[in-house]
């Protein structure tokens, strides 16, 4: 698989999960407010990371510079933000469902396994600079064609169907 074609699922992403986050937020608050902000400042820097992150790494596989790419992002460091900040949001979101009984728990589980996925490719990024070895290439795929389009379309549907009782203005 090409560079060009795993950093479109992190582009993608990025550009999607700032309004999932604020739709969360508002949700698991009433499980734990500090918490549900953090997790919502967090998530808020692993968005635009993604999308930078993603957005960099179609660039150079689009259009090869002449120079090395071996080095990393000034913005991202090996997807410290993409992978790392979005993991420890993701972590805290699971925990907050967890929590609460507003969404189902398996929810919950597919966060932490999507955050498990997202920490292997942070610390894998960092260590491991070949992007074609297996210990990127699985996790990569995984999260970005299975897991985070599962948990970000079954938090959708549940988020739809169930949305909070609006307060009335007097």
């Amino acid at each position: 698989m090409s560079p060009g074609t795993t950093s479109i699922p992190p582009l993608l992403t990025g550009l999607g999960a700032s309004g999932v986050l604020v739709a969360l937020y508002g949700r698991l608050r009433q499980a734990d407010a500090a918490f549900a902000l953090w997790a919502l400042l967090l998530g808020s820097a692993g968005a635009p990371g993604s999308a930078i992150h993603g957005g960099y790494d179609l660039a150079n596989a689009i259009n090869p510079p002449a120079a090395s790419t071996d080095l990393p992002s000034q913005i991202d460091p090996r997807g410290l933000l993409t992978f790392g900040a979005t993991a420890l949001a993701l972590v805290v979101i699971a925990w907050l469902i967890g929590r609460g009984r507003q969404f189902p728990q398996r929810l919950g589980y597919l966060g932490y396994v999507s955050a498990l996925l997202l920490l292997t490719l942070s610390l894998g990024r960092l260590i491991v600079l070949d992007s074609s070895n297996p210990i990127i290439v699985i996790p990569a795929l995984l999260s970005g064609l299975l897991v985070n389009p599962a948990w970000y379309l079954w938090l959708g549907l549940v988020l739809r169907r169930e949305r909070p009782e609006t307060v009335a203005r007097s």
